[in-house]
């Protein structure tokens, strides 16, 4: 189920923010027995480049990342670990 999950978010990042370099990586493994673990929400890490965030400030680039798997977040993914950069900060 975590390969579809993540397949279903790359997509809906690919989709939103049409990204230069996108890296998602499943963390859940380290947070086993964690409360959110045992609700089958998943902890993820993704470092998204996107010309999309050129000129944002931090909190509106990780409104936009997280408004692309709203429907996903507290049933799916627990918890969402962003590092959202523009082309010109990498």
């Amino acid at each position: 189920m975590s390969d579809t999950r993540m397949d279903r978010m790359r997509g809906r990042f690919q989709a939103a923010l049409s990204p230069v370099e996108l890296v998602l990586e499943d963390d859940s493994a380290m947070h086993a027995g964690h409360a959110g673990a045992a609700s089958g929400g998943a902890h993820y890490n993704v470092r998204i480049v996107s010309l999309q965030f050129e000129g944002l400030k931090l909190v509106t680039r990780h409104r936009l990342v997280y408004d692309s798997v709203h429907d996903m977040m507290h049933s799916e993914i627990h918890a969402l670990a962003i590092t959202a950069l523009a082309p010109s900060e990498v």
